[in-house]
């Protein structure tokens, strides 16, 4: 099948395997590093535990041939010592047997003894350092003496160069290199393989998505693992809402060229039948008529715009906070700029204390001007507008006067667009459409109220808490 690639981006980003397998390189890396030093450092102990052995046996051997003979310290260096120290081949041997003072009795007489003040224990002390240009480990072993003559500490001390110890870590340490890489390696093979087959629900979902008919918004109904069906579900919840959004909006474009083209074609009626009416009488009803249906069809351009802005702020306009009289104050500034002087007038009443929303006032001034319009176009004077806080944290703008109000019983059956008056052929019939979108879109509603001369209509919305109660 092929693939629709429309609109892919050519420039993206990393993909999550790729990221996901860099990350477990570097983890790895680090991991065999950590495990290499350590092997080294282990293997370093082990060479020197196995070679200290050969210097402790061979200094527990000398020290076992220390005599006091006539009150002389005498020393008879047996061959089993040299035997044993000679199981590390190829590596020179030293010894030095000596007082605590430094006086040596036998060996080597430059061999340098341990550090004074340190505490030489009866099983002997290794320690390294250099003679004869080459590092050498040595071990120290005490003997103590005690005869009439002689009393006090003699030092053994026995050495060789570490060449061998060296060799012996590099081995150790090389074996536990290619095991340790060679499982890595292996780890991170199985685990890039892991990856692609855990990452095979999310591309089935770019495939479903790229293969799917661009008309087609229905949801998906594939099965995924927990942690990819939040995103399918996420997507289905996005795809339902542009769903709704785009049949709203092909709805509300068919309805507009319906209404704009009758509206159109009356006023191309109207105006026809001007040109061939000769009375004087019904060619002026017939200028009232296309008067009528210009300010119809300007009024219904206008609140098309008005309804698309509105539309459009629902979806993009971040929400702030308000005070709802001084929303109110500029619709009815607006409004009056709009409808001249000939206009109802509009009586404010306000809240002393502000009426603080969270809300857009593009959109609430567009709500609370169309409220106006409606009751001034249908309603009797006179006309208010008023602005309170209502009981349980609500915010309501009122716009009543003394007519007979909708010819309905419920708020929920306002704002059907296009609903023409046909008494009023000036009207566009979108001007509760726009309030109740508004309403929506402020998570609040329209309410009305009715009484013996009286019809008010009111935007009610959720209030915020003062300012000095929130801090």
């Amino acid at each position: 099948m092929q693939v629709r690639t429309e609109g892919v981006l050519p420039n993206r980003g990393l993909s999550v395997t790729y990221r996901l397998a860099i990350a477990l390189t570097l983890v790895l890396t680090l991991a065999v590093a950590a495990t290499i030093f350590a092997a080294y450092g282990y293997g370093r102990r082990a060479a020197n535990e196995a070679f200290d052995r050969l210097l402790q046996g061979a200094a527990l051997q000398i020290a076992e041939r220390i005599f006091v003979v006539e009150g002389e310290i005498r020393v008879d260096i047996p061959v089993s010592a040299f035997e044993l120290l000679s199981l590390a081949e190829n590596e020179r041997v030293f010894y030095r047997v000596a007082r605590p003072g430094g006086e040596t009795l036998t060996g080597y007489d430059s061999f340098p003894l341990p550090a004074e003040g340190r505490s030489i224990p009866a099983s002997g002390l290794a320690y390294e350092t250099a003679f004869g240009g080459e590092r050498v480990r040595a071990l120290v072993m005490p003997r103590h003496l005690s005869e009439r003559a002689v009393t006090g500490d003699i030092y053994v001390v026995v050495a060789h160069t570490m060449g061998s110890r060296d060799q012996l870590a590099r081995s150790v340490a090389t074996q536990a290199v290619t095991v340790i890489a060679g499982a890595g390696l292996a780890i991170l093979v199985l685990a890039l393989i892991a990856m692609r087959y855990a990452m095979r629900p999310l591309e089935r979902i770019q495939n479903a998505i790229l293969e799917r008919d661009p008309l087609d918004l229905s949801p998906f109904s594939m099965r995924a693992p927990d942690e990819v069906s939040a995103l399918v579900a996420a997507i289905n919840r996005f795809m339902g809402r542009l769903d709704r959004r785009v049949r709203a909006m092909q709805d509300y474009v068919a309805d507009s060229a319906h209404q704009i083209r009758t509206s159109i074609t009356a006023l191309r009626a109207h105006s026809e039948l001007a040109l061939e009416e000769d009375d004087p009488e019904r060619l002026k009803a017939l200028h009232r008529r296309i008067r009528s249906r210009a300010i119809g069809l300007n009024r219904l351009t206008d609140q098309l715009l008005s309804h698309a802005l509105v539309t459009h702020r629902a979806d993009t306009a971040p929400l702030e906070r308000l005070d709802l009289r001084r929303v109110a104050i500029d619709a009815e500034r607006e409004f009056g700029q709009i409808a001249g002087t000939g206009r109802m007038r509009v009586k404010l009443d306000l809240a002393e204390e502000p009426v603080a929303v969270a809300g857009d006032a593009f959109s609430l001034r567009e709500a609370i001007k169309n409220l106006l319009n409606n009751a001034v176009a249908h309603g009797k004077a006179p006309v208010g507008l008023t602005v309170r806080s209502e009981p349980q944290g609500r915010a309501c703008v009122w716009v009543n006067d003394r007519g007979s109000g909708l010819p309905i019983a419920d708020a929920s059956d306002i704002g059907q667009r296009f609903a023409i008056n046909p008494n009023k052929p000036e009207s566009a019939g979108l001007g509760l459409a726009i309030v109740r979108e508004v309403a929506e879109f402020h998570q609040g509603c329209i309410r009305i109220e009715r009484a013996d001369g009286h019809f008010a209509i009111g935007l009610d919305m959720p209030a915020l808490k003062p300012e000095s109660e929130e801090e």
